[in-house]
């Protein structure tokens, strides 16, 4: 028998066959809960940090970071603000932008926008659009020509596709011989983008600013300027010295927009991580009614321990060591499937559409298309230490109990 002794007793307890096999069920039991605790947690917490970070990426690559905007909707000396924000340090790039509500109809279909006219050889240094863009390119977007790029999923319910004519019409009256009409324009459909969020994909459309210019009756004034940084958490420190220097324009970032959306997932996330920590703290609670067992089963041993000179915190370390190798075990086997699950949810998803034959992530309900995850060091250990923390505890009160069994009380009646 090696020593220290408490751990080969505590170890043997563990392994041996019981004559109470309803105890080694229980345990059995706890450690397949400390385990799917553990994963579920690992699990759930990689997602929403997947989430977040995704929703992060696709939002911030269609809103700028930070947006300089004319007062009454009109920036008219665009050029010298451009050359002003370069002037900032954090400031990558920059690029003007026309943006109006709309309404495009098609083959009697019809659907409120947003349009926004950009400069195609600037925009793309502001936004993340040509690497998500399909059926043509934003050079395509030709001053004059009325050329558009809809949403995928716009597209899709207009029932336009590359090609087709499409009536734009803006909320804005013209005085015509036959009265007053809404503003109208046709625009030829050159494709459409996928940015992989249904909230773009179904509501934006892109044009050449001149052709936005002259739709609004704008001349040559934009309706702002977007700007991209180097650290977007950056943004709001850089807005509001741009607000110092520019005191007669509009200076916003995109944490005035999305802070609270943001600020939600977080929240979502902390209270997805306390409520899949009941699940341990159930298993926890198995590992005490496990030992309790075990200690009323085991008095008399406990007696003879005593009667051979094993002090009470002797006894309650081989208690002590029985409950953790169960909570070790357990939380063990939830590290590794949660880890391999977080690892390949992206695969399992699809897989189990495909088997199912039902579409688990819709994109009109969702923000994004898929599930993402992402696994983080610091998450995976906070998580195993709460089980093996929670483990731990449970095993002191039925270890205080067994250390404190008398031992001529329980050799009586043996």
């Amino acid at each position: 028998m090696f020593k220290p002794y408490e751990i080969f007793i505590g170890l043997r307890y563990t392994r041996a066959k019981r004559r109470n096999h309803f105890i080694s069920f229980i345990s059995l039991v706890s450690m397949a809960g400390i385990g799917l605790g553990v994963m579920a947690l690992i699990t759930v917490i990689s997602v929403m940090n997947g989430f977040e970070e995704e929703l992060r990426s696709r939002i911030l690559g269609m809103v700028a970071h930070v947006t300089v905007s004319g007062d009454g909707g009109a920036l008219r000396d665009w050029p010298d603000v451009q050359r002003l924000v370069a002037s900032e340090p954090e400031v990558q790039a920059s690029a003007p932008y026309v943006e109006t509500e709309a309404m495009i109809s098609f083959a009697g279909n019809a659907n409120g926008v947003l349009l926004r006219g950009i400069d195609p050889a600037q925009e793309p240094k502001v936004a993340e659009l040509t690497l998500n863009t399909t059926g043509t390119t934003l050079a395509a977007l030709q001053p004059g020509e009325f050329g558009i790029i809809l949403g995928r999923d716009l597209g899709l319910a207009l029932g336009a596709k590359a090609g087709d004519k499409v009536t734009v019409l803006i909320p804005e009256a013209s005085a015509t011989p036959a009265g007053v009409l809404p503003r109208m324009k046709r625009f030829t459909v050159l494709g459409t983008f996928s940015a992989g969020m249904y909230e773009y994909d179904s509501a934006l459309a892109l044009v050449a600013m001149q052709d936005a210019q002259r739709l609004v009756r704008l001349g040559d004034a934009v309706s702002g300027v977007r700007l991209r940084l180097a650290d977007l958490m950056q943004a709001p420190a850089v807005a509001q010295r741009l607000a110092q220097r520019l005191p007669y324009l509009a200076v916003g970032d995109w944490t005035r927009q999305h802070v609270n959306f943001f600020r939600a997932v977080r929240t979502e996330k902390t209270v997805m991580f306390i409520i899949l920590s009941l699940i341990v703290g159930v298993a926890a609670f198995n590992i005490i009614s496990t030992l309790v067992m075990m200690v009323a089963d085991k008095r008399a041993d406990i007696a003879i321990l005593r009667t051979m000179g094993a002090t009470p915190g002797s006894v309650m370390g081989v208690f002590i060591v029985q409950g953790a190798v169960i909570g070790v075990v357990g939380t063990l086997l939830g590290l590794v499937g949660g880890v391999a699950l977080a690892l390949n949810i992206a695969t399992l998803v699809p897989w189990l559409e495909r088997v199912l034959h039902v579409s688990l992530w819709p994109t009109d309900v969702y923000y994004i298309s898929s599930l993402p995850s992402r696994l983080q060091a610091g998450d995976v250990t906070r998580i195993t230490g709460l089980a093996l923390v929670l483990s731990l505890l449970a095993t002191l009160y039925p270890a205080w109990r067994a250390s404190r069994t008398d031992p001529a009380e329980a050799l009586r009646y043996e």
